[in-house]
């Protein structure tokens, strides 16, 4: 049995940051539902709420939602329109293919003003003789029933016939709790004598042919052919097998389902266990069980691994499972694995995960683990030349360092400098004035000394 938990609420409420309060829509289909609560109290404000396709088989625990204005039940074991009251700005009710036997009961709909398109096809009452105008009849606010508009031509005429209408609909509703009462006591008899489904006798076959694998292996084999046949033969006579439409016979094919679920449960967990995930020499492997579309590319600019991974629309987050290693990334999606290799080392504490709310793609962002380093700073190499520039002097220091040293008394070897030498000496009479150094490299074949001509003279401020 499943149970409306807070955490089960939450996980449907994504497309709200998960919050209750002010939660407007939500949808619980097809989970197995057994009872209705909890909810009028943690979604006071809900505007629209699907339950359609559970085993519910009573309306509770709705009365609080004044705001309320959609409910899908359809698909479930209800047999009487009850507890509705409450809701004041109800507007549609979809209670098809269910089992309401009781079509008085839509009197109770009278309160909700608001009502206005009301589906009650796929239910026994609806094969009642007058079933329609008796509705129509009943709820005069209601515009569409079944999925066909009420004309004012047929409300007059179901509210002049109405007094014979509700006669015949009253001797239609006892016979009809008449069998519902004898197919109740049916089924009690019947679920004591019978054991329906995979856990039935040849399952005892199996779990004694288990316990003698060791000593008869053949005789093992045998027997699960055996067992693989009388299941078979029980499916088969399962599904050919007539029953009645009510409750109870729903339970019954949900429970044989059930059985059979976890059956095969248990053979893909053994298949899972033999999964090869890597290589004989220990490669990773690309895997791809759930065949999702995908994207991997490198951001360049900000040094990352990006993966887009086209997960489906309305699966819960809480189906996904990622683990992200330094060459390669594996996601779990609904027991299936992806599996990819990277084309370089990421930092797995470094990554993160996204999920969009429009399309539902799971974005991986995985930094490199050797990205490229932005910044001003010196180049290597440049370093190293100098480094290397001052090697020998280095190693001369130290070799000079292992000598002894000596006083040197030769003045002649003396390393001081003169500074007699510094100015070269000029005539004082011609005072700050200088004369350029000839040089005979600097003078041309055509030049000629003469004596008379007085010398070119350079005078420096």
């Amino acid at each position: 049995m499943v149970y409306i938990t807070e955490d089960l609420i939450r996980r449907r409420a994504e497309h709200n940051d998960s919050e209750l309060f002010s939660l407007e829509e939500l949808s619980l289909h097809q989970l197995d539902i057994e009872k209705i609560e909890h909810i009028d109290r943690w979604c006071s404000k809900l505007v629209i709420l699907y339950l359609q396709n559970n085993l519910i088989p009573r309306i509770e625990n709705l009365g609080h939602l004044k705001r309320l204005q959609y409910l899908n039940l359809a698909l479930n074991n209800i047999e009487v329109i009850e507890n509705l009251e409450g809701c004041e700005s109800l507007q549609k009710l979809d209670l098809m293919v269910n089992f309401v036997g009781h079509l008085s009961s839509v009197d109770s709909l009278r309160h909700n003003i608001h009502l206005r398109d009301l589906c009650l096809m796929g239910n026994p009452c609806s094969r009642f003789e007058g079933y329609r105008q008796y509705v129509v009849a009943a709820l005069p606010q209601l515009q569409c029933l079944d999925g066909t508009e009420i004309s004012r031509s047929e409300r007059i005429q179901a509210s002049h016939s109405l007094t014979e209408v509700r006669r015949r609909i009253q001797e239609e509703e006892k016979e009809y709790l008449k069998r519902r009462a004898e197919q109740k006591e049916a089924e009690r008899s019947k679920g004591g004598e019978e054991s329906g489904g995979l856990d039935g006798s040849w399952s005892t076959d199996i779990s004694t042919a288990v316990d003698s694998l060791e000593e008869k292996d053949q005789d093992l084999q045998e027997k699960l052919r055996s067992s693989e046949a009388a299941m078979e033969r029980q499916e088969q006579e399962f599904w050919q097998k007539p029953c009645a439409f009510t409750p109870e016979c729903r339970l019954e094919v949900h429970r044989h389902l059930q059985r059979k679920r976890k059956a095969k449960e248990k053979k893909t967990e053994k298949k899972e266990k033999c999964r090869a995930l890597f290589g004989d020499n220990g490669q990773v492997l690309n895997i791809n069980e759930p065949k999702l579309n995908f994207h991997l590319t490198e951001d360049e600019e900000n040094n990352t691994v990006v993966l887009d991974l086209a997960v489906y629309r309305h699966m819960d987050t809480s189906l996904i499972d990622a683990d992200v290693q330094p060459t390669y990334v594996r996601v779990s999606i609904k027991g299936k694995i992806f599996q990819i290799v990277l084309p370089a080392e990421v930092k797995p504490d470094s990554s993160t995960a996204q999920r969009s709310q429009t399309t539902g793609h799971l974005l991986l962002t995985m930094p490199l683990a050797y990205g490229e380093i932005k910044g001003n700073r010196t180049i290597p190499h440049q370093r190293r030349a100098c480094q290397s520039r001052h090697i020998p002097q280095l190693e001369a220091s130290e070799s000079r360092k292992n000598v002894p040293e000596r006083l040197e008394v030769d003045p002649s070897k003396c390393s001081s400098i003169d500074f007699t030498n510094i100015i070269s000496q000029q005539s004082s009479r011609e005072g700050r004035r200088k004369t350029p150094p000839s040089s005979a490299a600097s003078t041309s074949e055509e030049f000629e000394d003469n004596p008379d001509v007085p010398p070119l003279v350079l005078e420096f401020a």
